[in-house]
Formats: C-alpha cells, sequence, structure tokens
C-alpha cells in the first residue's frame, strides 16, 4: 500500500506542475482555452493513476481530487459554482466516478465477450434463476 500511495503523491505532484505550466504560459483563464489543456495535459494522469493503482486510502483519493478541483478553479466564469457543479458544467466526471464508470465498462465488455479468452476464466454460464436471467455467475476464486 505504500507503494500505492506513494504513486498517487507522485502523480499528483506531476499533475500540479502540469497546472503551473499551463497558469504561467497561458494568459486567458476562459473555458475555450483552459479546458482542452487541462483534458490534454492532465487528465491522462490522474485517470491513470486512478485506473491502474485503484487508491484505497481516502486521501489518496483526495489528493488526486484535489488536483482536479485546482484546475476547475482556475476557469473564468464558473467561480461562484460549487466543485460538483462546475464538473456538470465542464461534462466532466469526479475521478472515484471516472474509476466506476471505467470498470463497469470493462464488466460489461467481458459479459459481451470482448475479452472471450479472460472471461472464461472469470465468469461461467449458467441456467437457473439465481442469477435474474444474465445467465452468467461470477466464478469464486476460493
Amino acid at each position: 500500500m505504500l507503494d500505492m500511495s506513494r504513486q498517487c503523491a507522485l502523480t499528483a505532484q506531476k499533475a500540479n506542475h502540469i497546472l503551473g505550466c499551463i497558469k504561467r504560459s497561458v494568459t486567458s483563464s476562459s473555458r475555450e482555452v483552459i479546458l482542452p489543456l487541462y483534458s490534454t495535459l492532465m487528465k491522462p494522469h490522474l485517470e491513470y493513476c486512478v485506473q491502474l493503482w485503484s487508491p484505497h486510502y481516502k486521501k489518496d483519493m483526495d489528493l488526486l481530487e484535489w488536483v482536479q478541483r485546482r484546475a476547475m478553479k482556475i476557469i473564468r466564469g464558473v467561480e461562484h459554482f460549487s466543485y460538483e457543479d462546475r464538473l456538470r458544467e465542464f461534462g466532466l466526471f469526479g475521478l472515484e466516478k471516472r474509476r466506476l464508470q471505467a470498470d463497469l465498462i470493462a464488466a460489461f465488455q467481458y459479459l459481451k465477450g470482448s475479452y472471450k479468452k479472460d472471461g472464461d476464466r472469470l465468469f461461467s454460464r449458467v441456467c437457473c434463476d439465481r442469477t435474474r436471467g444474465n445467465g452468467f455467475k461470477l466464478i469464486d476464486s476460493d
């Protein structure tokens, strides 16, 4: 777990450096300028850390979310909005919701056969009412 916290801290530091570069080198703080820079330069680092390392500690998730919160604060015109309202305004999600969304997409792809080779080891086909009609049951690894 220590390595995971360290990885999250390094990712937050890198994203903060990128945000600092954006703030120093761009004169406009309009949505049209900042949002594409955030989406291109910062967001991939944060989402990669959230997806790959899947932080378990709240302090790690809060640290990564804090960086995204800072980036949203510099956009002019939404200063009076709450963080959640800013995200909604820009069509973004918090990092925890983004991780959940990616997990659900991966599970759906497994069920639909996109990962046929891996899915055979993860799910078994069953024919009974206990699966609520979907025909799949998660295999217990114990």
